[in-house]
């Protein structure tokens, strides 16, 4: 059973890339806040928070390129309507 993800036992869920999309904003606010602290820790947090920011992107860009190619092979998710999962087994 997935706690965020929609799946056949939730599918009030989220797609990934809504979660890490929500995620990424959250932590370019979190940037923004912390931008003008000149002091060392400070970069040190932002400079490991862009990095993050970088990897959030890739990981954005690949679960999109999931959700096309299951689209492109199975046609959209009936999940939320309480259909079967389009690769996998039931949970």
């Amino acid at each position: 059973m997935t706690r965020f993800l929609a799946s056949d036992t939730n599918p009030e869920g989220f797609r990934m890339e809504d979660i890490l999309t929500a995620l990424r904003t959250d932590l370019i606010k979190r940037c923004e806040r912390i931008a003008e602290d000149h002091r060392p820790e400070a970069h040190h947090v932002l400079e490991n928070n862009i990095r993050i920011l970088g990897l959030l992107t890739e990981a954005i860009q690949l679960a999109e390129e999931s959700t096309r190619h299951l689209q492109k092979s199975f046609g959209p998710s009936k999940v939320s309507e309480g259909g079967a999962p389009r690769i996998g087994k039931e949970d």
